[in-house]
């Protein structure tokens, strides 16, 4: 027999996270488009690379400090739920399990991206804030990887986009409401609202994601 939905609604992401997820798809949509213009708009380049490193350093000590459902313990449990998920018996709240797959897709391919535009250079326009810290032939097949590692993270834009559209169109769910005020229609009676992320976890990640910032700025390096 299936269970009723029930009604009402359930909190599913803090505020942190909802800020946290629209800075990092405005720096990232920055980061591709200046870095594909190239020209001065390769100041903002760097700039938007700087941001993302603070959301990706926030993201990582707010996977561990924060609410239950931006937890890595609860994204990891999902993504062993996958064969349910496959066979319509999984209701959490919450990413779905190929939806943390996605995640944790695009925080590795981001990682990845942000420490090679640190080392990067293109002799003309852009030089990473950490490029003295590598010799001249590493600092350029760095470079490399950076500007092949863009169609990756191109790519799961994209995917992410058409993983929305799929929800909104085909399963009638709204996955963007929810990310903007945090809410999500409650299927199951014993779906449980999100908890913790207070606000010395926030202090803390804030001060982690600021010293990640400071430390790839390169502003330490002496001149």
């Amino acid at each position: 027999m299936h269970q009723l939905p029930a009604a009402g609604t359930l909190r599913v992401w803090d505020l942190p996270t909802r800020i946290f997820h629209w800075l990092l798809a405005a720096a990232v949509l920055t980061s591709l488009t200046t870095g594909l213009i190239g020209g001065e708009l390769m100041l903002w380049h760097g700039r938007s690379g700087l941001l993302i490193t603070g959301l990706l350093a926030f993201r990582l000590v707010w996977g561990v400090l924060g609410s239950t459902y931006v937890r890595f313990t609860t994204l990891l449990r999902s993504v062993l739920s996958v064969p349910r998920y496959l066979r319509g018996q999984w209701h959490e709240p919450g990413h779905n399990p190929l939806g943390v797959l996605s995640v944790f897709a695009m925080l590795a391919a981001l990682v990845t991206q942000v420490a090679c535009g640190l080392f990067s250079t293109d002799d003309i326009a852009f030089t990473g804030p950490l490029y003295r810290l590598v010799s001249a032939d590493t600092s350029l097949e760095i470079s490399t990887w950076h500007r092949q590692g863009a169609v990756l993270v191109l790519a799961l834009v994209l995917l992410h986009l058409a993983a929305i559209f799929w929800h909104v169109r085909i399963k009638h769910r709204d996955l963007l409401r929810p990310m903007i005020d945090g809410n999500a229609v409650r299927t199951h009676a014993d779906q449980q609202p999100a908890r913790g992320g207070g606000p010395l976890a926030l202090l803390l990640a804030l001060m982690v994601a600021g010293g990640a910032v400071w430390a790839a700025s390169g502003v330490w390096l002496p001149v």
